[in-house]
């Protein structure tokens, strides 16, 4: 029987690998212990957020020798996001701090010629020469590697620069992407690194492009022959509005009506091709509760895609214990207008790709006021300004909700979505309006990375295939 040890950097999202490991029937072990890591059977460094302090954690605990010693010992070691690039000897990110040093390597900021952080699903790639696989997977990072490691063999990604997006040599596997979060292909990867199986076998797993490494060949191979896609995949998010435990929607955040269990809708979106999944306590703020964790429990175990929590987080603490129980990212509204300093002490203990800004905002003749306390106050801050503001205090996205739209299903405001996309420069949700396929497609067409939607969802008008679909007929690249 397998001990997977996984360790706690203190940076990362350690339910969401947890639960993976627990689909395919294998208890992990979270541990800040050493001599637990040393001994067991597999062992996974995860790891969201800044390089330093993911770093520091690790040395604190003398964990950065641990680790070290599993890969020289030829043991199982699977490397995830910034475990990844701790591995590494350094990052742009934290100037004079060494990582682990086990390839050779400095991880750099992806160009500001594209969206950054690089959030969302895109195409991982390797060639015949490669001991990877092909597939596509779920990234959230700002800092990559350029050039493969002499001896390792790669795979690669593409957003504004080719970068390293995987390497393997011997049990060791490290992804810059998130397979716990990458639906059938990152589970394949898993169960395979596990079994100690080719990860580029037939076996491997559904979704997946096998690729069949020729025997002994560990260098770093390069993509090549006809260019594959490699733009960030359009996302589909199912948002399950949440109160008492229930999923609720209304018209402009009123008349809430029930529209079913969270786990349940969760899981069905996802088995829909639903790219990521959103959930926000609408009672949260207005009535001064805590954000339930055991609903967020629940729906952490049902899913192999991100999650995103929002609603009634007003301290670090309270984005914590959200992240522990089963989110990806958080959500903040009325307590970052309240004190923009949030943004930033949650960006620094947690990254900039975990903290996303929602806005509600309402139009007022030629701009937009932004709401709070679930669009029943209005604040007399201008949504484009404040979104310029809290995305230099950290925020790594934007979720932009028209309330003039919301649960009226007329459609985006489009002169809302083009207004902020000019005005920000990392990814961008559109939430409010959506009725038609065609109202996805103009959502992205004037600028989203993503849109979101409820309604159309719960009251089965749409689902996410059959709108994945048409955009891919319209020529809008999605993860089918």
């Amino acid at each position: 029987m397998s001990q997977v040890a996984i360790v706690d950097s203190g940076v990362a999202n350690l339910a969401s690998v947890r639960s993976a490991f627990a689909a395919l029937g294998v208890e992990g072990i979270v541990t800040r212990e050493p001599e637990v890591v040393r001994k067991a059977s597999h062992v996974v460094l995860p790891g969201v957020g800044r390089f330093e302090a993911g770093i520091e954690s690790l040395r604190d605990c003398a964990l950065d020798r641990a680790v070290q010693k599993v890969h020289r010992a030829g043991k199982p070691l699977l490397a995830i996001c910034l475990g990844m690039q701790m591995l590494g000897e350094s990052s742009e990110e934290s100037p004079g701090i060494p990582g682990l040093g086990l390839f050779p390597g400095r991880f750099v900021r992806l160009p500001s010629s594209v969206r950054v952080p690089h959030l969302g699903w895109n195409r991982v790639e390797a060639n015949g020469r490669s001991a990877l696989p092909s597939g596509t997977a779920a990234f959230a990072n700002s800092y990559c590697l350029t050039e493969a490691p002499e001896g390792w063999s790669a795979a690669w990604t593409t957003h504004g620069t080719r970068f390293v997006s995987a390497l393997t040599l011997g049990r060791t596997l490290a992804c810059q992407f998130h397979p716990e979060l990458s639906g059938d292909f990152g589970m394949g990867l898993i169960r395979a690194w596990l079994a100690g199986e080719p990860l580029g076998s037939e076996a491997y797993a559904p979704g997946a492009t096998p690729v069949h490494p020729p025997a002994g060949d560990a260098h770093a191979a390069e993509p090549s022959g006809k260019p594959a896609p490699t733009e960030v995949a359009r996302r589909i998010v199912p948002c399950l509005d949440v109160k008492n435990g229930r999923v609720v929607k209304g018209v402009r955040f009123q008349n809430l009506r029930d529209s079913g269990d969270p786990a349940e809708q969760a899981g069905l979106y996802e088995g829909q091709g639903a790219d990521e999944i959103v959930v926000l306590d609408v009672a949260a703020s207005p009535e001064a509760q805590g954000t339930q964790l055991d609903t967020v429990r629940s729906v952490r175990e049902r899913l192999h895609i991100p999650l995103t929590v929002g609603g009634g987080i007003r301290t670090v603490e309270d984005a914590r214990k959200l992240l522990s129980t089963g989110a990806d990212k958080v959500s903040v509204n009325t307590a970052a207008v309240r004190d923009p300093s949030l943004i930033e002490r949650l960006a620094q203990a947690f990254g900039s790709q975990c903290i996303v800004l929602a806005i509600d905002a309402r139009r007022e003749g030629e701009s937009w006021d932004t709401l709070v306390m679930g669009g029943r106050e209005p604040t007399g801050m201008n949504a484009i300004e404040w979104a310029r503001e809290g995305t230099r205090l950290g925020a790594g996205e934007i979720l932009l909700t028209s309330w003039d739209r919301d649960g009226t299903r007329s459609g985006c405001d489009l002169e809302l979505l083009r207004t902020m996309h000019d005005a920000v420069t990392v990814p961008l949700i559109a939430s409010g309006g959506i009725g038609t396929k065609n109202d996805v497609a103009a959502a992205f067409q004037s600028g989203a990375d993503a849109v979101l939607a409820a309604s159309v969802f719960h009251d089965g008008d749409l689902t996410v295939a059959s709108i994945k679909d048409f955009l891919n007929n319209e020529g809008i690249v999605v993860r089918l």
